[in-house]
């Protein structure tokens, strides 16, 4: 603006609310309590925590203005926005003293309140600005995420006679280190998901060649889920964001979203992507398998090589402490490059515990600049996408484990555990460009998931497992 002699003006209102004469009320979606079996840590302690972290930056206090960071702290999920199980709420955590919560109490009924009225004042979202005004005179230092706080906070800071520090949001990194009971609600809910997944696949193997098509197979896939949540007892809560379920050339758009309108029947020789994930109380998931549709090309069985070999990649790597995701990023890639190909996305992102399917700070891609710490829980998802014709993407989702020094070497290494059990479509497989570490990885892995998923299936669904996780 400088440059063009221009001026940036802030308005004390929002131009889209003048405007916006319909706009629907506020959300007042219910608040719950994540039980510490799957939080892992009291609400009191993670306070503490955070206290110490402001402490140690002479920050008086700090503004959570993600809703995710309010409800990791808290040990609270609610209804507010689809897909994602969080309360929308600010809070203000102090150095010293009890914090601030700004929600509408509506969300709130009498065992939920009575729990956070041990750990915090409770205000109206309105009384923001006005106490928020408060922490900052006297000279207060104040620290705000300036990739997550808005302008306005600065503001009304600078404006009561306080000081901004800069700082990341201090939830998001002890948020992204799963304790050991998140790391087990998710592998858990990784078994139910994968008994999903394999009765969803199988039920599509039966559908006659050129009747299926991508609403009804989403919807599918849904009805199974929640099927087989109910037989754990651990219900399905939401999907954890709209399934992406894409036949031939719907699957080359990465983020596709079907409606009535584009809804495409597949047809002999199409490849089916399907990106899914569900919301269960004991965690997050997210997985992508890309099937065969009656006798697919071979140079379609080729791509989808290359792209399980960078998949496979990742899987095995070790790599020393203090690696970030850009490190390994190239790792996914480096097959498809060979061949002139490449993906226009990340490899992964991190994944929240019954929380945001997309949760950050690590990420692995070339813009992944967060280290890779144990605990983390990562996608690994490469692709390949043509353009009209059809797209790849498989996905597993991965932990960072705990470093240790490789039987014969001198420094200890991190990797990654596979959580996600889902046969891969052998019949797009070419073996012939696969190594011998990366078939043995591959018929490990369909061991893993037989032994896994096995006990939970039975009939047709058992049979199909098996011929699905049999060695190459």
């Amino acid at each position: 603006l400088d440059q063009l002699d221009g001026q940036l003006v802030a308005l004390p209102y929002n131009l889209v609310d003048a405007i916006w004469h319909d706009q629907p009320a506020a959300p007042i979606g219910e608040v719950t309590i994540q039980p510490l079996q799957y939080a892992g840590q009291e609400a009191r302690d993670k306070i503490a925590q955070m206290q110490q972290s402001l402490q140690s930056a002479n920050a008086y206090a700090t503004v959570l203005t993600d809703p995710s960071s309010v409800a990791w702290l808290f040990n609270i999920r609610g209804k507010d926005v689809s897909n994602t199980p969080l309360p929308l709420c600010f809070a203000i955590i102090y150095a010293d003293k009890r914090p601030d919560i700004f929600i509408d109490e509506r969300k709130l009924n009498i065992e939920p309140r009575a729990y956070l009225t041990q750990l915090a004042d409770l205000h109206a979202p309105e009384d923001l600005e006005k106490v928020l005004r408060q922490a900052a005179s006297s000279n207060h230092i104040i620290m705000l995420d300036p990739a997550l706080a808005a302008e306005k906070l600065r503001m009304i800071v600078e404006d009561a006679g306080g000081t901004v520090l800069h700082g990341q949001d201090p939830a998001r990194l002890p948020r992204a280190i799963k304790n050991a009971a998140e790391l087990k609600g998710s592998r858990d809910a990784h078994e139910r998901d994968g008994v999903a997944m394999v009765k969803f696949l199988s039920w599509a193997d039966q559908q006659k060649t050129g009747t299926l098509d991508e609403i009804q197979a989403a919807s599918q896939l849904e009805n199974i889920r929640a099927e087989t949540g109910e037989s754990f007892q651990m219900p399905l809560l939401d999907v954890s964001f709209d399934t992406i379920s894409g036949a031939g050339p719907d699957g080359a758009m990465m983020h596709y979203r079907v409606n009535t309108e584009s809804n495409r029947v597949a047809e002999n020789g199409d490849l089916f992507l399907v990106d899914s994930g569900a919301q269960y109380r004991d965690g997050t998931t997210d997985i992508t398998r890309t099937f065969a549709v009656g006798d697919v090309p071979a140079d379609r069985k080729r791509y989808y090589t290359l792209v399980l070999k960078g998949m496979i990649a990742i899987s095995l790597a070790r790599f020393p402490v203090g690696t970030r995701g850009q490190d390994i990023d190239a790792l996914a890639r480096i097959a498809l490059w060979k061949h002139g190909l490449d993906y226009a996305h990340g490899t992964g992102h991190g994944i929240g515990s019954y929380l945001s399917v997309h949760e950050g700070p690590q990420s692995i891609s070339k813009r992944g600049v967060q280290e890779l710490l144990p605990g983390m829980i990562l996608s690994n998802e490469p692709g390949y996408y043509k353009q009209g014709a059809f797209g790849i993407r498989l996905e597993n989702l991965i932990i960072v484990t705990e470093p240790a020094i490789p039987e014969g070497g001198d420094l200890p290494m991190m990797g990654f555990e596979t959580v996600t059990f889902c046969p891969l479509d052998h019949r797009l497989i070419d073996t012939s460009l696969l190594t011998q570490e990366e078939l043995n990885w591959l018929n490990q892995y369909h061991m893993d998931v037989r032994a896994k998923l096995e006990p939970h299936l039975q009939g047709e669904e058992l049979e199909w497992l098996i011929n699905a996780t049999q060695a190459l």
